[in-house]
């Protein structure tokens, strides 16, 4: 059976890290699998799978599209028209979508292409987008516009960022092109995300929730001397971890709780740009993206405690990976987030309440109880094997 994902980017991040993490898999089952991705390197291990969308030149006009006109989804056309070239000659028997925003596909040429190719379609959301005008974080404001017709988007100057708000045009647009696909079903990776499917305009598809899982071969603990290195080795490691950095990930939350504590703690944020490390105060530590598992691990096991301050999260893959290094979690309690800590010992806290971060802090009981099994990507893999050979058949 041939498989053809589509994503955003292949192999790095969390969201292109489980589309190779399937592709893997569905290699040993027998079937033939490529991952058409939009942007960014793709590690050398995974160059087999990959099959470009365009070329970065695509991607920078379609984000100035965006940027201009509100227009994320509908730039690219062209390139999505070669694309679609490139499928019909693949002939793949199983089309998965997962992330189609981030400036690399047109969204009218790929359904159009879609409702009618007569193939078996499954959609993963690992966000909100799909079913907004704008927005793929509308939890974070707690919109709820969605669910009849958007407009006045309150987060039109947040990823993807517009100029302009032309939310109520894309609600409607969306709503007619991603409906009517005959033989389509969605899966989410929290039960959080399935029942706001269930409450918008894709609501005629059938939804599975399958969580993510996370290689517990590779996430693991490790002695490392990494709190020595940045000379805080008799401080309690307070760590938070994000691909991108902004005020939807709680950026001002870590400084604001930094000095809600005393200084036997210290917080490290990683995944910052070199200019988001020079503007944060002596009281966090930046570091840069990484993209390698192995320094991610080191991080993750040399921290007391993983601090998940985002204001909107689906099923984050974070907090399974700092727990599978046996580092427990503090979490806001958004999207799945609750899903993923709380059965492994996370301590959940409302939204946006530092004081309470700091008072679970500094109480110091909380622990990690991870099955790593149970959340392996190996039972994540296998429920969209079932899936999809259950689905075509």
């Amino acid at each position: 059976m041939k498989i053809l994902m589509i994503n955003v980017v292949c192999g790095i991040r969390s969201t292109g890290r489980i589309c190779t993490d399937l592709a893997v898999a569905l290699e040993k089952h027998g079937h033939e699998v490529k991952i058409a991705y939009g942007r960014e390197e793709v590690p050398q291990q995974f160059q087999k799978y990959a099959v470009r969308i365009g070329s970065d030149l695509d991607v920078k006009l379609h984000g100035v599209k965006a940027r201009l006109l509100d227009g994320c989804g509908f730039g690219s056309k062209r390139a999505t028209e070669k694309f679609v070239e490139w499928v019909q000659n693949y002939n793949p028997d199983v089309i998965h979508l997962h992330n189609i925003h981030g400036y690399y596909i047109n969204m009218e040429v790929l359904f159009d292409y879609l409702k009618n190719c007569g193939k078996r379609v499954i959609w993963t959301l690992h966000d909100c987008w799909a079913f907004t005008g704008h927005t793929a974080y509308c939890d974070a404001v707690n919109c709820v516009k969605w669910k009849t017709g958007c407009g006045k988007c309150p987060q039109v100057r947040e990823y993807p960022k517009a100029f302009v708000d032309k939310s109520k045009r894309n609600w409607n647009i969306k709503r007619e092109l991603l409906t009517g696909v005959a033989d389509l079903r969605i899966v989410t990776p929290s039960k959080w995300l399935a029942e706001m499917v269930k409450e918008s305009f894709l609501k005629e598809y059938p939804v599975d929730v399958i969580h993510n899982g996370i290689d517990s071969t590779q996430f693991h603990f490790i002695e490392n001397n990494i709190k020595e290195s940045y000379g805080i080795a008799n401080k309690k490691m307070l760590l938070g971890v994000a691909t991108a950095w902004n005020e939807n990930k709680g950026l001002s939350d870590y400084i604001k709780l930094a000095d809600e504590l005393g200084d036997e703690y210290q917080i490290v944020l990683v995944g910052l740009t070199e200019q988001q490390r020079e503007g944060l105060p002596e009281s966090v530590i930046g570091i840069e993206r990484t993209n390698s598992i192995q320094e991610l691990v080191q991080i993750y096991s040399a921290a007391d405690i993983l601090l998940n301050l985002s204001k909107t999260e689906n099923y984050p893959t974070v907090n399974l990976e700092a727990m599978s290094c046996g580092t427990p979690v503090i979490t806001y309690d958004v999207g799945g987030s609750r899903e993923s800590a709380e059965p492994a010992g996370g301590i959940v806290v409302e939204k946006g309440d530092i004081k309470a971060v700091a008072d679970v802090v500094k109480r110091g009981k909380v622990e990690c109880r991870f099955d790593r099994d149970s959340s392996d990507n190996v039972r994540s893999v296998n429920d969209y094997i079932r899936l999809i050979q259950n689905y075509v058949r």
